[in-house]
């Protein structure tokens, strides 16, 4: 169904999903992105030397997958204008997060949207929230 002015309104919830990374997406990832820290990649040094419980899913790879929330949700129905996150949590391998987000104002005047949006951990705490202003045609 397409996303348009007429269909949402403040407060409706946009699609959740499942994020769970393994070894071979956090090392190809930080591979692609040029991140040497081994805190993602090498188990034994995040445990070891740097005392992590496991090895830490990227904030960048987090904040991806708040992207994809959006441009996901959007389709080809409108645009990405602005897009935040920070990291709040520290997230490991082993969890599933889960993205998602709600609608925080609509201006049908313009068409712009504002997003609240959010990976959160198995325990429901945000461990990356965000914000996003898409734009609609009317």
């Amino acid at each position: 169904m397409p996303v348009t002015l007429k269909s949402i309104k403040v407060g409706d919830e946009l699609p959740r999903r499942e994020h769970e990374a393994s070894n071979v997406s956090l090392f190809l990832y930080n591979a692609a992105v040029w991140n040497p820290h081994r805190i993602h990649y090498d188990d034994v040094y995040a445990r070891e030397q740097e005392g992590y419980s496991a090895l830490v899913i990227d904030g960048p790879l987090q904040g991806d997958w708040l992207c994809q929330a959006v441009t996901n949700w959007l389709g080809g129905d409108g645009e990405l204008l602005s897009f935040s996150y920070s990291n709040r949590l520290a997230a490991y391998l082993g969890e599933t997060l889960t993205s998602g987000g709600r609608i925080a104002g609509v201006d049908p005047d313009s068409g712009r949207v504002e997003l609240d949006l959010y990976i959160e951990n198995e325990t429901g705490e945000v461990t990356t929230p965000g914000r996003a202003t898409v734009v609609l045609a009317p």
